[in-house]
């Protein structure tokens, strides 16, 4: 597998060159060089409470992006998947004391618990503290050993100790309401790929193409189990049996759904993780009342996610719902019930009817999806990548041999290619089998038909895209046709135009469409819309 390349001077400068980044985009946060925290610039008007937190860098937003009024007041940074020492812990306390104490939360790895209790021994003579342990990852519950480790649950458990400090509760308040989250907590986490280090020559743990790692860490630690990939709803669905045996959930709870990135999560992923996990436990009759989906807790760039649950209670909901300036929390927070709908676009009536084969369509549609792989690889090399999926789009759903009349065909073809194929594949073959059909519909000349439709789609689809022969695109293959059809030349040699034309762009480099945006990239390929062109105009000669 090969190692995720970062944006780096040095891996030896990485941290505190991203340091340096995140100060300068937040101005409300100040750094502290000796010993190294992270504080709010401003501390409170009032005196209260103060809440810090911190742990290996690597995991951002979390813990530097959660400083802010109603949240955490410092963040003590280690390096990469390392704990802080304690002497930074030990300095962020005293910034953060104004004589009403201060409350750590600490996320349930060895290295972490250490380091802050230290702290706190070398304060108990200066400075009242408390702490809270975060230990949620259910993956990792066992009698024996260190227990749960702290992941997911770190973030909503700094919330709403930091709401509670804000609002004046004292320390022990601050502390009990803090304890109560984390022991209402359960998350658990699954990955697709490992995460890189930077500096590192590959993964913290390797996996075959089709495996999933279940059960991970977010130290990029292996997980509990290495399975076959399987459908989200299925994961999903072992994800929360064990979040819901280790939370001993039951009917009518409410709950605080984290859907969270472990780093190269797309959004697309994650909302659908969010509606498996909302359809689940609707089927256990378990509301969820909040929802945060986003990448809040990461890995690195770990391609996995997490899930975590929270039991709510009035209070508790009221703490999470409380302001708060700190950057990396989200604008908006999912408030439930949280329902999920079903979601479907509007199959086209593009079905031709039934009657007599139209053999020539037929045999297209054939070698097109015959050739999916290979019009994915050219647009791989000289596009988007897109052009071999649109083609499937568009043109699985016919039942082989279609029928009906050519125009009918050909009408069938344009809707599907408008609606089901979409960007611009869709758009310029929708028109170019639109003018096709209107063509047929009004001669029974196959030439002739061939010859109108193919005039007025060139025209219609230069106006539209500003393509001329030479751009790389299907109009290299589509003009000379056109040219041999009003020619008048047979239909053999309408397609040799049309084929020749297509093999062309192999020679240039593209000057419109998607493909230009490539470059000297794309020399050497063949336009895939061209070469599909060449294959209808082939199709109709045989």
């Amino acid at each position: 597998m090969t190692p995720h390349e970062y944006v780096l001077n040095s891996p030896d400068t990485f941290i505190t060159d991203a340091l340096r980044g995140f100060l300068a985009a937040n101005p409300s946060i100040s750094w502290e060089p000796d010993p190294g925290f992270l504080h709010r610039r401003r501390a409170p008007d009032a005196p209260r409470v103060g809440v810090i937190s911190g742990g290996g860098t690597g995991h951002e937003p979390m813990h530097a992006g959660l400083i802010g009024d109603g949240m955490i007041d410092a963040a003590c940074p280690g390096l990469v998947f390392t704990s802080p020492n304690a002497l930074q812990v030990t300095g962020a306390t005293r910034w953060a004391d104004q004589g009403q104490g201060v409350l750590h939360i600490v996320k349930n790895y060895t290295g972490d618990v250490m380091n802050f209790r230290i702290a706190r021994h070398l304060l108990r003579d200066e400075v009242a503290t408390d702490h809270v342990l975060v230990d949620d990852d259910v993956a990792t519950e066992s009698e024996s050993g260190p227990g749960r480790r702290g992941t997911g649950a770190t973030i909503i458990v700094e919330k709403v100790c930091g709401a509670a400090a804000a609002r004046g509760d004292d320390l022990p308040q601050v502390a009990e309401i803090g304890r109560r989250t984390a022991q209402n907590s359960r998350s658990f986490a699954v990955a697709y790929r490992a995460c890189t280090i930077p500096g590192a020559t590959g993964p913290t743990f390797d996996l075959e193409a089709d495996e999933m790692e279940f059960g991970v860490g977010i130290h990029g630690e292996a997980g509990e189990d290495r399975t076959a990939r399987v459908a989200a709803s299925e994961l999903v669905g072992r994800m929360l049996d064990r979040i819901a045996d280790s939370l001993a959930l039951t009917a009518g709870e409410r709950m605080l759904c984290l859907v969270n990135g472990l780093g190269s999560a797309h959004p697309l992923e994650l909302s659908l993780v969010f509606g498996e996990v909302v359809s689940n436990l609707d089927a256990r009759d378990v509301v969820v009342e909040r929802s945060m989906v986003g990448t809040f807790v990461t890995a690195l760039d770990m391609a996995g996610f997490s899930i975590t649950l929270v039991r709510l209670d009035d209070e508790t909901l009221d703490l999470f719902d409380a302001d708060t300036t700190a950057p990396a929390w989200p604008a908006r927070i999912g408030r439930g019930p949280a329902r999920v709908s079903e979601v479907t676009f509007a199959e086209p009536d593009d079905a031709a009817d039934d009657g007599p084969e139209a053999p020539w369509l037929s045999a297209f549609i054939r070698r097109v999806r015959d050739a999916i792989d290979e019009l994915t690889a050219l647009d791989q090399q000289a596009g988007d990548g897109d052009f071999g999926a649109n083609m499937t789009a568009t043109l699985d759903h016919f039942d082989l041999p279609v029928r009906g009349s050519d125009a009918d065909v050909l009408r069938a073809i344009s809707t599907s290619f408008l609606v089901r194929a979409g960007g611009t594949s869709g758009a310029v073959f929708g028109v170019l089998f639109r003018h096709l059909a209107t063509a047929f519909s009004a001669s029974d000349d196959i030439a002739g038909a061939l010859r109108d439709g193919t005039a007025a789609a060139l025209a219609e689809i230069q106006d539209l895209g500003g393509a001329d022969v030479g751009d790389n695109t299907m109009v290299d293959a589509l003009a000379p046709a056109s040219d041999a059809l009003t020619e008048g030349k047979s239909l053999s040699a309408v397609a040799d135009d049309a084929e020749a034309g297509a093999e062309s762009t192999r020679h240039t480099t593209a000057s419109k469409g998607r493909a230009s945006y490539v470059g000297e990239n794309a020399r050497g390929v063949v336009d895939p819309g061209a070469l599909v062109t060449g294959w209808l105009y082939r199709a109709a000669a045989e």
